[in-house]
C-alpha cells in the first residue's frame, strides 16, 4: 500500500505544476467510477453529494467522521487516481482533534484533503486567525507523519459566510502557507480580479471551486488567472438530483417524456461491469 499511495500522491502533486486541471467531485464507488470513465484525472468527494445521498442536508453538523472517512475509503479502493477529501473542520474544535482526522484520512487509501476555517457555529462561523493557524499547524504536522506525502488544502471559508473581503482571504492564505499548507483554496470568490489577486498572493497552488456562482469562468480562463485546480464540488451531485427530482415530477403528473434519450440500461450496466473488472 505505501509504494501505490507514494506514486498515487506524487501524481497528485505533479498535476498542480499546470496547466490547470479539473478534479472531479464524486459521492460514491459508482460516480468515481463514472467520472474516471469520463477522463478526470484525480477526484475529490464532496460532502454535500454524500449528505444528498442519504437523505440529510450539508453543513448542519451530520457529517460526521466516520460517515465521511468511510465514503471517502470506498471512492479510493474504487478507483486508480488519487483521491481527495472534503474534510470539513476537522470534525473537531481543538488542534489535536483536527490532527487525528488528519492521521484516520491517511489509512484511507486518499492522497489529501482540505481544512476549512470554520467553528460550525452559524452564530459565529469563522475561527479567529491565531486559532485557526494552529488548528492547520496540527493537520501539517500529522500530514508529514505519514508515510506518503498527504496534500493538504487549507480552505479560508469567509466568502461562504457573508465576510466578503478579499484582503481577509489573502490574508488568511498566506497565514495558512505559513502554517505549512500545501494548497489553497477560498469557495466564493468568483470574480477574475479576486481570484487573480489570491492567487498572486501566495507560493502554493490555489484551487478554485465551480458551481457557486454564475460566473461563466472556463478551465482555459481560471487557468490563466493562476488557477491549478478546479473543483467541481457539490455540481455533480446536484445535477444529479436535479434530474431525478424533474423525473419524479413529472411522473408525479402521470407523464414520462424523462424516458426519452435515456442511457440504454444494457449499455451504463456494460459499462459498470467493464469499470469493475479493472478492479
Amino acid at each position: 500500500m505505501p509504494s501505490t499511495m507514494t506514486a498515487k500522491a506524487e501524481r497528485y502533486r505533479a498535476l498542480h505544476a499546470g496547466p490547470a486541471f479539473v478534479a472531479g467531485g464524486c459521492w460514491d464507488a459508482g460516480t468515481a467510477r463514472l467520472l474516471v470513465h469520463a477522463g478526470m484525472p484525480c477526484l475529490e468527494t464532496s460532502s454535500a453529494g454524500v449528505m444528498f445521498a442519504r437523505g440529510l442536508p450539508d453543513g448542519d453538523g451530520l457529517a460526521t467522521r466516520e460517515i465521511m472517512l468511510a465514503n471517502a475509503r470506498d471512492v479510493a479502493v474504487a478507483v486508480d487516481v488519487p483521491v481527495t477529501a472534503d474534510l470539513e473542520n476537522g470534525w473537531a474544535a481543538t488542534p489535536d482533534g483536527v490532527a487525528e482526522t488528519i492521521r484516520q484520512a491517511g489509512a484511507t487509501g486518499i492522497v489529501g484533503g482540505s481544512i476549512e476555517d470554520t467553528t460550525g457555529d452559524r452564530a459565529d462561523p469563522i475561527w479567529p486567525l491565531d486559532v485557526a493557524v494552529a488548528r492547520l499547524e496540527a493537520a501539517v504536522a500529522a500530514a508529514r507523519a505519514l508515510p506518503f506525502t498527504f496534500a493538504l488544502t487549507a480552505r479560508a471559508d469567509q466568502y461562504m459566510h457573508g465576510r466578503r473581503d478579499i484582503h481577509e482571504v489573502i490574508a488568511r492564505a498566506q497565514a495558512f502557507q505559513l502554517a505549512g499548507a500545501d494548497m489553497i483554496m477560498a469557495p466564493g470568490v468568483s470574480e477574475p480580479r479576486e481570484i487573480a489577486a489570491l492567487c498572486d498572493s501566495v507560493d502554493i497552488p490555489v484551487a478554485a471551486i465551480v458551481g457557486l456562482s454564475d460566473a461563466p469562468l472556463t478551465l482555459e480562463a481560471l487557468g490563466r488567472l493562476g488557477v491549478r485546480r478546479v473543483i467541481v464540488g457539490s455540481a455533480f451531485a446536484r445535477v444529479a438530483m436535479a434530474g431525478v427530482l424533474a423525473a419524479a415530477r413529472e411522473t408525479a403528473q402521470g407523464t414520462f417524456g424523462f424516458t426519452q434519450g435515456l442511457v440504454p440500461f444494457g449499455e451504463l450496466n456494460g459499462l459498470f461491469r467493464q469499470l469493475n473488472s479493472g478492479k
